[in-house]
């Protein structure tokens, strides 16, 4: 059970912490779309790299090798996979805001296999972002595009079924299935490297991907969600689907189509809102036994 908040320096401190934790997930985009080499080489060497600093940080991890602790470090190798391909397919703003779909999918999954009944307001949030899924495809995309776009809608679904993979081990330590995730992802993709390297100073994109954007980033919120409510867990983060396209409009001139950006709003806003009042009411009842889990990719 996570502990009470005992003093105000504490939460801010763990609002500072959750915060520069989004922040270094919104760099996702810009450095995936930077890096000129193959997708799944980009993966590969990403998730290498933050699975040395994740060790690093958690010094013992413990390995049980159950179904689920391995399922979910295949849910977690399919979302930093296929959020990668999709970067370099559709615009990052269509990447992160689909990927966002994701809890659609924990909806429905969690209904399957935890047995969690999803009540009218979520069926209400489903049907709206669903809605804001179907305006990204009214944009005229490029060469690709419309699958890059599915792979992001892919990207949410594989989440979702990670998130709900690792809250059944919640009595257990489910980092070890991001560690094992980043592990499968590497040996999945590092032999797309063979033969090849990324161009000129664009190494410095995979030292940040895989270092900052993905391993320091954990090893952060992982610290956050001690000091933090639920409730800030979840809003304090949402920084990232704001902030990855506008560094990539910013410092790549890349610029999302205008019904994406309509639908951006009505899927970041209607999940935001769903998960706000949902931690809100959790937070009324008391503890629960547990921070909840946030994104484990941050793209």
């Amino acid at each position: 059970m996570m502990a009470p908040v005992t003093t105000s320096a504490e939460r801010t401190q763990g609002i500072l912490l959750a915060l520069a934790a989004g922040v270094l997930w919104s760099l996702g985009g810009l450095l995936i779309k930077w890096v000129a080499w193959n997708p799944m080489a980009i993966a590969g060497s990403r998730s290498a790299l933050a699975a040395a600093v994740i060790y690093a940080a958690v010094r013992r991890p413990r390995l049980t090798w159950s179904r689920t602790q391995i399922g979910a470090a295949a849910a977690y190798a399919c979302t930093v996979i296929s959020f990668v391909a999709a970067n370099k397919l559709t615009t990052a703003a269509n990447a992160i805001l689909l990927q966002y779909t994701a809890p659609v999918f924990a909806a429905c999954l969690g209904w399957w296999l935890l047995r969690e009944r999803a009540d009218w307001r979520d069926w209400l949030t489903i049907v709206v972002v669903l809605g804001g899924m179907a305006l990204f495809f009214l944009d005229r995309l490029g060469p690709g595009g419309a699958s890059g776009n599915a792979l992001a809608i892919f990207s949410g679904g594989s989440f979702a079924m990670l998130t709900i993979l690792l809250r059944r081990q919640k009595d257990g330590s489910p980092v070890e299935s991001v560690l094992l995730g980043n592990v499968l992802t590497a040996l999945v993709g590092l032999p797309f490297a063979l033969g090849s390297s990324p161009q000129g100073s664009t190494w410095i994109g995979i030292v940040l991907l895989g270092v900052f954007q993905l391993g320091i980033s954990y090893v952060l919120f992982a610290e956050a969600v001690k000091r933090i409510s639920a409730l800030d867990a979840v809003l304090v983060p949402t920084i990232e689907p704001i902030l990855n396209p506008i560094w990539v409009m910013l410092l790549l001139g890349e610029m999302p189509g205008p019904w994406a950006v309509v639908g951006g709003v009505v899927v970041l806003g209607a999940v935001t809102l769903r998960c706000a009042a949902r931690a809100g009411t959790s937070a009324r009842r008391g503890p629960s036994g547990g921070s909840g889990q946030r994104r484990t990719e941050g793209g």
